[in-house]
């Protein structure tokens, strides 16, 4: 072996070692597993699966109402939930239809057969979620740990740890989160 094949050897490693480096970092970084434990959010996502979270999406992009996100809860505990008020907002659950701003909003994104108690924001003691704050529910309305819940209430921006992007596993049930 001459020094140019050394050399090439070296140069050659040196390469496949930054991109290493740089595909380690996006993961640490910008991606990151999560599992939900819990039935909060059946039927969409089951106890058990195991997500992809972006750690990125929200220095690019707004939350908006739907997104699926993990968030910082009380005693460290991350909570998977979907985002259902925004900043500036009033927010009302009777007889099982959400009011935003005093207009009906149709929850899409729910099964047809879920039940929301009656909640105004008064129970968790604001009249209109402050700015940089969100109101984020469990699908599974009757057992979700979520913001009507005093010990979680609204969600700081900075506790929102991602959105949840992709269900990976059970392999056969995969998809993409929008």
């Amino acid at each position: 072996m001459d020094w140019f094949d050394i050399k090439e050897f070296i140069n050659d490693t040196f390469k496949y070692f930054i991109v290493a480096v740089i595909v380690l970092l996006t993961i640490i970084y910008v991606f990151t597993f999560t599992q939900v434990v819990g039935p909060s959010m059946d039927p969409y996502l089951k106890d058990g699966d195991i997500t992809i979270l972006s750690k990125v999406n929200y220095y690019f992009m707004k939350v908006t109402r739907g997104d699926i996100v993990s968030v910082k809860s009380i005693d460290s505990k991350y909570l998977i939930k979907r985002v259902v008020g925004l900043p500036g907002e009033t927010i009302e659950f009777k007889d099982n239809v959400l009011y935003i701003n005093n207009v009906v909003f149709n929850e899409t994104y729910l099964g047809n057969n879920v039940i929301t108690k009656d909640f105004t924001l008064a129970k968790i003691g604001v009249t209109v979620i402050p700015k940089d704050y969100y109101l984020v529910l469990g699908d599974n309305r009757i057992n979700s740990m979520d913001s009507r819940d005093k010990r979680v209430g609204l969600i700081k921006k900075s506790d929102i740890i991602g959105k949840v992007i992709l269900k990976l596993f059970p392999f056969g049930n995969m998809k993409v989160i929008k």
